[in-house]
């Protein structure tokens, strides 16, 4: 019952909340406010089902280290986002015409929080962690990553390259990244540097859901395997290929700090002590 009581906690702040804040986008300042909002509210429900299901503190999100976890987060998914558009530019893929609007990245900046922090309670907090339990981490990270990619093919330019596409990128890696660090602030940072710096910055289409305009008015063009189509750079193999490696990176810490759930333990490594990336 722990995983059914966590999982309809965390998905009705994640329907809700989602809904809330979608009805709101055209509003820019309001998306900020209730976007922040969502957010904070789905950690605030994920920390507690956690204490009432399972009678111990939710390490995962605990306060002390949070602030430079999730920074770091941020710096790695927004730097992964940014050497995937540096590369789609210097090819000639990506064409810069100016400045965006900046209300609208704060708009952005509410709507990604929002989706960054209710997809990773849902994903890593509870699908990702009750499974390892049964099946390891290995065999957790490949059904949760399918299953959060395949999430987005219901996106209104979606396509089943993109879906794959971000089951690999994104589902595998921050699965790893949870496997190695067991926080979810370092996932939540990553999932919103990366889709912040997509939509909020760079101005790109994110998982197939239109074109955002951020800070810059930039367009892409080219090669849809390079560029990702309509779908986004998230379909582009350089995305891919980032995503595949950082998700290496994120193993290996994982099995080096000995964070690796074995198939067949029916026991979760590591989720009592929140392990940091090193400094």
């Amino acid at each position: 019952m722990r995983f059914v009581w966590q999982f309809l906690a965390v998905t009705a702040v994640y329907a809700l909340g989602g809904g809330a804040v979608s009805a709101v986008e055209e509003n820019d300042w309001l998306t900020l406010v209730l976007g922040v909002t969502v957010a904070a509210l789905a950690v605030l429900v994920y920390g507690w089902v956690v204490r009432r299901t399972e009678h111990r503190p939710a390490l995962d999100v605990a306060r002390e280290g949070a602030a430079a976890r999730t920074g770091r987060g941020v710096l790695i998914g927004g730097g992964m986002f940014a050497a995937v558009v540096v590369t789609l530019f210097l090819a000639g893929y990506y064409e810069v015409d100016g400045l965006g609007s900046v209300t609208g990245a704060l708009g952005l900046f509410g709507f990604m929080a929002a989706v960054a922090v209710t997809e990773e309670v849902v994903y890593r907090g509870v699908l990702f962690r009750f499974t390892e339990e049964r099946v390891g981490t290995y065999t957790a990270m490949a059904l949760t990553g399918i299953v959060f990619g395949l999430s987005h093919l219901f996106n209104e330019h979606a396509t089943l390259w993109g879906g794959l596409a971000i089951a690999v990128e994104a589902g595998f890696m921050l699965a790893a990244a949870y496997a190695a660090t067991r926080s979810l602030w370092l996932t939540i940072g990553v999932h919103f540097g990366w889709n912040f710096a997509a939509a909020g910055v760079f101005s790109t289409e994110v998982s197939g859901s239109g074109v955002s305009q951020g800070l810059l008015d930039a367009s892409t063009s080219g090669p849809q395997l390079l560029t990702g189509g309509g779908f986004g750079p998230e379909a582009s193999v350089y995305s891919v290929g980032f995503g595949a490696l950082l998700t290496l990176v994120f193993l290996w810490l994982a099995r080096r700090r000995g964070n690796i759930v074995p198939f067949g333990s029916r026991r979760a490594a590591g989720v009592d002590s929140v392990a940091t990336l090193p400094r």
